[in-house]
């Protein structure tokens, strides 16, 4: 039996785990070591959120490190949200669910090339915990691609995207899309997914914000290569709050105000050194040290000057 097709891109899971209570659709739900549930994927065997659970990552590496409270309170107007890797949602409603007590206006933009994992999600939302509440909203999502509701005094304005997300980021159409002020981007690791991870994604994301609006995008790799990635891509770059999968993640911003603790010129001398730190220039992966032009071009980064 072939292969299944690897797609170009989903939700960011990391890591294998056997304990299986449910299998359906090409997904199966697994309790991890910590008690709670998660979706594990067949075709790909790797399970979401590996470690600590869906919520717990998601507060760790999107919640506290993006100041989400404090950021979407101070916004006047819509606080825009990209959602780089929906899969079954855990990111976003736990969001969702840390702003529900703020006078806010959320708008919500989640790219996916398939809805599968959240329609498993939401047949398991008694076991997975993060889902209930958000059934009826989540049901009108997966119908119509968009929905918008009202929870206290938080508005939210959430629509879906399918499709291939580097391919997405070169249309036209993608200049209309609101300006995030916060991007979640939770895709497979560069080794399984190399394409979304190019120095050539990372510069067209950048282009698409708006330079007077702060943004930052927090993602859970510490790689070398991705940091210079962001780094070339125009991005500030700095070490990210640590998760129950790894003691440190990355986060990248449009402004260093948004950044607690830059990468410095130590960091760099430790980047010039490694085996691993040339960004991917295509969808083949490779680890590579920094060529001579990527070196003079991080030196000459605002962030180490």
């Amino acid at each position: 039996m072939s292969k299944p097709a690897q797609p170009t891109f989903l939700l960011g899971c990391r890591k294998r785990l056997p304990q299986t209570e449910y299998v359906q659709s090409g997904y199966k739900l697994v309790k991890l070591p910590s008690g709670v549930h998660s979706v594990h994927s067949l075709a790909h065997k790797e399970t979401f959120h590996p470690v600590i659970g869906p919520v717990a990552e998601a507060e760790a590496l999107y919640v506290r490190q993006l100041q989400l409270r404090k950021r979407v309170e101070k916004t006047c107007g819509e606080f825009v949200i990209w959602d780089v890797g929906l899969g079954a949602a855990a990111n976003v409603l736990t969001a969702l669910g840390a702003t529900v007590d703020s006078l806010c206006t959320l708008r919500l933009l989640s790219f996916d090339n398939t809805l599968e994992p959240l329609k498993f999600a939401l047949q398991h939302a008694s076991e997975l915990g993060y889902i209930i509440g958000y059934e009826e909203q989540l049901r009108s999502l997966l119908r119509e691609h968009h929905v918008r509701f009202q929870i206290k005094n938080q508005t939210v304005n959430w629509e879906v995207h399918l499709g291939d997300f580097p391919t997405l980021l070169r249309q036209p159409a993608t200049q209309k899309f609101p300006k995030p002020h916060a991007i979640m981007f939770d895709a497979f690791s560069p080794a399984t997914n190399p394409a979304m991870w190019t120095q050539g994604l990372f510069e067209n994301l950048f282009r698409l914000l708006d330079p007077t609006q702060a943004c930052a995008l927090p993602t859970y790799s510490r790689s070398t290569m991705l940091r210079v990635t962001l780094l070339l891509a125009g991005f500030f770059v700095g070490v990210g709050h640590a998760t129950g999968e790894k003691d440190e993640t990355t986060i990248a911003a449009n402004t260093l105000d948004l950044i607690a603790e830059p990468l410095d010129r130590r960091w760099l001398s430790r980047a010039r050194r490694s085996t691993s730190a040339e960004p991917l220039q295509d969808s083949v992966y490779r680890q590579a040290r920094l060529s001579p032009e990527s070196w003079e071009k991080l030196q000459q980064h605002s962030q180490f000057t």
